[in-house]
Parts: C-alpha cells; sequence; structure tokens
C-alpha cells in the first residue's frame, strides 16, 4: 500500500510574482495593440465609448482607449456605391449592389400609368452622407434603399403612359426620382445622400417589342427630318436676310444719291433762273455757247457742205479744241 504524503512540496520561491509579471506584460502589449487604429483615405470612423458615440475621426491613424473601452467602426463616405435594379453587373463589391436573377426579374416589371407593362432598369448611385445616421438611425439601410427605390420607380413609371416611359419622358423620369429618393431617405434619417438615378433599358415587353421598335425608329427618322430641315433654314434664312439688307442699302444709298442730284439740280436752275431775269439775252447766249462748247468736241471730224462751193471746207479741228474756261459766275 502507498503511503501518501500529508503535505505538498512548497513552490519554488518567486514563482508566483513571475506569473503575475507575465500576465501584466500581456496585458499591457494587448492594451497598447488595442490602443491605436487607422481610418482609410475614404473612409470616417465613428468612435464609441461604452456604446455611447463620443466623435467622428477623419482618415489616418488614431489612438483610442484600449481593452475594447472605445470602439471605432469604419464608414466609406468618400467612395460613391450603387445599387441596380432588374439586372447585376459581375464582380460587385458592395452586397446590396444587386439582387438574384428571381428577384431581378420582378423589379423590372412594372405597370405603367395606361395599364401597360414595360421593363425598367436602373441604377441608383449614392454616397453615404452621415455616418452617425448611417450606423445607428436605421437598420440596414442599404436594404431599406433598395425598397424606397423600388417603390419610387413604381410611382414615377405608374404616372406616364408605355410611349413617354420608353421614349420621351426617360430624363424627367430620372430627375423627379432623384428628388423624390432623396426626400425620403432624409426623412428617414438614413445618413445617405442620392447623387444620381439612371434609366438604363426601358423595353416593352417581349410580345410586342418589335412594334415598339417600328414605332422608335419611325420617331427617330421624323426627328432626323426636322434637324435636316432646320439645319437648312437656320442655313437659307440668314443668307436671305442678309441679301434683302444688302439690296435694301443700295436702295436707300441710290435714293440718297438721286435726292441730292435732283436738288442739286433745282438749286443751279433756280440760280440760273436769277441770273436769266436779270439778263435774258446776255444769259441766252451765254448758255448757248457753254451747250455749244460741251457738244461740239463730241461729235469729231466735222465738214461743211457749202451749195455755192465746189469744194468740201475741212472746218477746224474741233475735236482737240479745249472747252472755254469759266472765270466768273453767270452774267
Amino acid at each position: 500500500m502507498t503511503r501518501i504524503p500529508s503535505e505538498m512540496p512548497d513552490p519554488p520561491a518567486g514563482l508566483p510574482q513571475l506569473v503575475a509579471g507575465t500576465l501584466l506584460l500581456v496585458l499591457i502589449g494587448y492594451a497598447v495593440m488595442t490602443s491605436f487604429y487607422t481610418v482609410s483615405a475614404e473612409s470616417q470612423a465613428v468612435v464609441l465609448r461604452f456604446g455611447k458615440m463620443i466623435k467622428t475621426v477623419d482618415p489616418g491613424l488614431h489612438w483610442k482607449l484600449p481593452l475594447g473601452i472605445d470602439r471605432h467602426y469604419p464608414v466609406q463616405v468618400r467612395r460613391q456605391l450603387k445599387q441596380e435594379f432588374g439586372f447585376g453587373s459581375a464582380g460587385a463589391s458592395n452586397p446590396w449592389q444587386a439582387t438574384g436573377p428571381d428577384e431581378q426579374e420582378a423589379e423590372r416589371n412594372i405597370v405603367t400609368g395606361d395599364l401597360n407593362a414595360a421593363l425598367v432598369e436602373w441604377v441608383v448611385q449614392y454616397r453615404i452622407d452621415d455616418p452617425e445616421q448611417y450606423l445607428f438611425a436605421v437598420r440596414n439601410p442599404d436594404a431599406t434603399l433598395r425598397h424606397l427605390s423600388e417603390s419610387v420607380m413604381r410611382e414615377m413609371v405608374g404616372d406616364r403612359t408605355v410611349d413617354e416611359v420608353i421614349t420621351i419622358g426617360r430624363q424627367e423620369i430620372e430627375a423627379q426620382a432623384v428628388v423624390k429618393l432623396q426626400e425620403v431617405t432624409q426623412s428617414y434619417g438614413m445618413g445617405l445622400k442620392i447623387d444620381q438615378v439612371q434609366l438604363k433599358n426601358v423595353n416593352p415587353p417581349q410580345k410586342v417589342q418589335a412594334s415598339f421598335n417600328e414605332v422608335n425608329q419611325a420617331q427617330q427618322e421624323k426627328e432626323s427630318a426636322i434637324n435636316v430641315a432646320t439645319g437648312e433654314y437656320n442655313k437659307v434664312v440668314p443668307r436671305a436676310e442678309g441679301e434683302a439688307d444688302q439690296k435694301i442699302s443700295a436702295a436707300q444709298g441710290y435714293a440718297v444719291k438721286r435726292t441730292n442730284e435732283a436738288e442739286g439740280d433745282v438749286a443751279a436752275f433756280e440760280a440760273l433762273l436769277a441770273e436769266y431775269v436779270k439778263a435774258p439775252e446776255v444769259t441766252r447766249r451765254r448758255i448757248y455757247l457753254e451747250t455749244m462748247s460741251e457738244i461740239l468736241p463730241k461729235v469729231g471730224k466735222t465738214v461743211i457742205l457749202d451749195e455755192d462751193a465746189r469744194n468740201l471746207l475741212p472746218l477746224l479741228n474741233l475735236g482737240d479744241a479745249k472747252p472755254p474756261i469759266q472765270t466768273g459766275g453767270p452774267r
């Protein structure tokens, strides 16, 4: 039978102090490791102390109280996020960017205001504007945004006919959807800012798609013909207006010229008449001489034929004659 000693051997001296020192060093190391954190360049971090928010910090290296007293939650506030409806792009990093194929089929089937069906695909681009609201005001704000976006789009499409949705109403739908969705997100306090709502593929149902394509083609041809006609109008009309203005200016100039000439002739005639009243005979003779001096140099070679003379008598070469020099006014 084995004999059990009544007393255990004493531990080596200094062992408790060694264990306590090791634990203290581990605790200090863990405290140091949990006292610093880094916020990436496109993010902000919300810091909580015992579950209560105390501040929001910008990108960089920061210090906090260790051992879980302070906790930080980074939020990507400088990154533009998007959600796709009715389709899904490959390689999406946002888990709320798109839904499964079955849900996509349901999302893009929308009833228009004239009780027709349309296949609508759209994208919502947004940013996180308020990190505190995004984290704590609404449970799962990204999922809430998907539901709100689908509701707003169904409202926008439901207020219009299928022709407006497919052709001329796209830009109006996008603009009004942005305003409406932003109002709703702000009223819910979701901390999101809506940048853009963009319609992608908007088509009629497959059974009537061929007919709608023909209508769209006719509409495009109509718009093209209008643009061509407008361009021709803008080219021809200004040119015709310019030519008309030029002719009007020329006519006005000619009218002014003729008026001035007529007024000058009248003034000369009135001056001549005044002289004629003073001395009729002298004035009449002077007028005759001045007229002949203007006419004879233009006649050229002149021959006088006298019935009594047997030979032709050449007249003076009046073609070389110069008109008399006038030294004064009429006498």
